[in-house]
């Protein structure tokens, strides 16, 4: 405590003290100074110093270094050159005020500079500069990542690229509007991305590169890809149906880029008759109703949208036919189901009188939830044939169509036979009357037995003089096919109708064999041929008057004189046979030697009679 009194006392001694000999060591202090601004900015390729200024102390060591790493050192005024780094040679210099030049400075020397100058009992000082070397911005691209914007993407990049430059400042605008770092935009060294871009994004960007000595603008233009939107579909004109005949057209469009060009499918098939998404559609049938569907795709996105549209077409009942179906019932009634169904739609309602009086279901009817089909119930036939009309009635909103039936009894309107080619194996086939009640059918064959399996004839089952039932088939079957037969023996067969107990008339008779005398198709063969026999007959007998007519005339022409050679010739001839049917009437030729000539008058040979050849006559019967 002593002690630190008695410092307190001298204070005021050693205050004053000090500040003499501050004041004598201030002329004498190691100072140093930048000239000029410490931040400097130079074009590469050009010379720039890093200008200081010292005092108070001469001949101090100057020492330059780039951040941490020392350029150079030298100890001003020595006859020593200065000491530079390696990289430095031939641009870094050391002036003799210790500023630092650099020669035809690279753009890689940009950087931070600090000059220390050391001098032994007067310390060490010093001074930073900041050197920014910059390149004119060349040869600037834009260019787009991905190369389209798409609509709904994470993100769109723009970036920009340069073959030469130093930029100290970029600018993006968008159509002509500066960007600033948002939740949309973000700019980030060499980029531009957009957030969740969108059609609105579409439009032109630019990028302005900037440094001291130079600028540059580049601009792009940005397409966003879009769509297909919801597709609006119409019918013109719009009706809640059409009716068959009508002419309609079907509309599709949707907003997108590129433009999709829709396609409309119905049945699962492209329709090829539409221009630009119009399909006309001319005199509809109900055929064509149902539903349509356009779809557009976006080729470049891969986007597809469809949308359908249901169309109407509505048609009045057509001209039908009734069909009718027999059986039988567990308890032996024979039942009639009679449908009736006309094209129409929408579907028709059917209703059923019989008579003047509506049909109701009840223990003899019964009618279909679908109104379709009528049942009838009965243990007698003579029920369904001496019941009164009955008439079907088939309505939709767009008209009615009536068909009034009676029903027949068991009846077969055609039949067949067919033989395999051996003559072996025979199918009947037949055909009903669509309103005709029948249960079942029975094959009668009249003939010998049929031939077992192995060959000989199976047991006798009746005469062969008389039908008898082979098969029996039910009511819906339309053929039945008989095996084994002999080729060599006569078959006959017949199908007869039934329904239930009662037989119907049978079918016609068909044959086959070789038959027991004369069939109907050989007599009436010989009946036809008769006619045409006694026509060729006469027609030959003509023949043969022309031909004698002919040689009639031939004969009482002018005869000339034979020559004695042509005699000669004669008497060695055979004689011709005499043709009794050519000669008979006929003159005979006259003697041409009795006739004198002198020899001028036979200087030319005569034509010498032959006699015709013989003629076959036949009568065809």
């Amino acid at each position: 405590m002593t002690w630190l009194k008695g410092i307190q006392k001298l204070r005021p001694v050693l205050v004053s003290v000090l500040f003499i000999l501050t004041s004598q060591g201030a002329n004498c202090q190691l100072v140093v100074s930048p000239v000029g601004p410490t931040l400097v900015n130079a074009l590469a390729g050009t010379n720039v110093t890093l200008a200081v200024f010292y005092s108070g102390a001469s001949d101090p060591v100057v020492t330059w270094f780039k951040g941490a790493l020392p350029v150079g050192t030298w100890t001003i005024n020595t006859n020593f050159s200065p000491d530079i780094a390696n990289d430095g040679w031939g641009v870094l210099e050391i002036e003799r005020n210790g500023s630092l030049t650099f020669k035809n400075v690279p753009q890689r020397f940009t950087g931070s500079y600090t000059v220390e100058l050391t001098k032994s009992g007067h310390g060490t000082v010093s001074v930073t500069f900041t050197l920014n070397i910059y390149e004119i911005i060349q040869n600037v691209t834009l260019i787009t990542e991905p190369h389209f914007a798409q609509e709904g993407a994470e993100r769109f990049t723009l970036q920009y690229n340069m073959l030469q430059g130093v930029v100290e400042q970029e600018i993006w605008r968008f159509n002509g509007r500066d960007l600033q770092n948002s939740t949309r935009y973000l700019m980030e060294g060499t980029s531009l991305v957009i957030f969740g871009p969108n059609r609105t994004d579409k439009g032109s960007y630019s990028v302005t590169l900037m440094n001291p000595f130079s600028s540059m603008t580049m601009h792009k233009n940005v397409t966003v890809l879009y769509g297909p939107d919801e597709p609006i579909v119409e019918a013109l004109a719009i009706q809640p149906f059409y009716k068959a005949g009508d002419s309609l057209i079907l509309s599709c469009r949707a907003e997108g880029f590129p433009l999709s060009i829709p396609q409309w499918i119905f049945g699962g098939k492209i329709l090829p008759d539409f221009h630009q998404g119009v399909l006309n559609l001319t005199n509809v049938q109900t055929s064509q109703g149902g539903s349509y569907t356009c779809s557009l795709l976006n080729e470049l996105t891969k986007e597809k949208r469809e949308k359908n549209v249901t169309l109407k077409v509505y048609e009045s009942p057509r001209n039908f036919l009734p069909a009718v179906k027999t059986s039988v019932d567990s308890d032996g009634k024979i039942a009639v189901t009679i449908h009736c169904v006309s094209e129409a739609s929408p579907q028709a309602v059917v209703s059923w009188s019989q008579g003047n009086e509506s049909v109701i279901t009840g223990s003899t009817y019964q009618i279909s939830s679908d109104t379709t089909q009528l049942k009838i119930r009965s243990h007698n036939i003579s029920t369904f044939l001496l019941a009164p009309n009955y008439t079907c009635t088939c309505r939709n909103p767009l008209g009615s169509q009536r068909k009034l039936f009676q029903l027949q009894g068991p009846t077969i309107s055609d039949s067949s036979l067919f033989p395999n080619q051996d003559g072996t194996i025979i199918t009947l086939t037949w055909e009903v009357p669509p309103t005709s009640v029948v249960t079942g059918f029975d094959i009668q064959m009249k003939g010998p037995d049929l031939l077992s399996h192995s060959g000989d004839y199976s047991v006798p089952r009746g005469s062969s003089k008389e039908y008898r039932i082979i098969q029996q088939k039910p009511g819906y079957a339309r053929s039945a096919d008989v095996f084994l037969l002999d080729p060599d023996m006569t078959y006959r067969f017949r199908i007869i109708p039934k329904a239930r107990l009662t037989d119907g008339e049978p079918s016609k008779v068909h044959r086959i064999g070789p038959g027991d005398g004369l069939s109907g198709s050989a007599i009436a063969g010989i009946a036809a041929g008769i006619p045409c026999s006694i026509i060729a007959l006469i027609l030959l007998m003509g023949l043969i008057f022309l031909i004698f007519c002919y040689h009639k005339k031939k004969s009482n022409k002018t005869r000339y004189p034979v020559s004695r050679a042509v005699e000669k010739v004669k008497t060695i001839q055979p004689k011709a046979v005499s043709h009794n049917i050519l000669n008979r009437g006929l003159r005979p030729p006259p003697d041409y030697n009795n006739l004198h000539q002198t020899p001028s008058e036979r200087s030319v040979t005569l034509p010498m009679f032959v006699p015709p050849a013989p003629v076959r006559v036949a009568t065809t019967v």
